[in-house]
């Protein structure tokens, strides 16, 4: 006799089944359709799931990938950093291979913006930030770098 599955582990399929068709449908889709970016919002209230966090941090780190979509995975990783701390090193790595990207200055900002909660515990983040700061780069991701560093307590 199989015993029912617990509430909670009904819930944790239900939420990885719908993860799983989520990513699935996000990657048939063309390269610059928005609904990428629609699929990546809806991922907001998941993103205590270390496969969502995983997801995220793909997507941002993608430079070949829909700068909006990339955009609102930075905004998620940016309100909602992991408390696991390989997790956040990875979301922090992605972030700052976006902010490096010297083609998407939307996406640079955006990822300037996110990196603020990763700052704190990484010194490439920091220095990246300092340097982002500077005066060569876009105003915005200057605005942007000197916010996050303000953020981290490193002003």
């Amino acid at each position: 006799m199989n015993p029912e599955p617990a509430p909670d582990d009904a819930a944790r399929a239900t939420r990885a089944d719908r993860l799983a068709r989520l990513v699935e449908e996000f990657h048939a889709l063309p390269a610059t359709s928005d609904r990428r970016r629609e699929i990546v919002a809806r991922l907001d209230d998941d993103c205590g799931n270390a496969d969502v966090v995983a997801f995220l941090t793909t997507v941002v780190a993608d430079p070949q990938e829909y700068d909006l979509a990339r955009t609102e995975a930075a905004t998620l990783l940016r309100l909602w950093p992991p408390a696991d701390l390989d997790l956040r090193h990875r979301a922090g790595r992605a972030l700052l291979a976006a902010l490096n990207d010297p083609e998407e200055d939307l996406v640079r900002q955006y990822a300037a913006m996110a990196l603020g909660p990763y700052a704190s515990g990484d010194p490439a983040v920091t220095e990246a930030l300092i340097a982002a700061g500077g005066s060569e780069e876009d105003p915005i991701v200057q605005a942007c770098a000197r916010s996050a560093l303000k953020e981290a307590g490193n002003t």
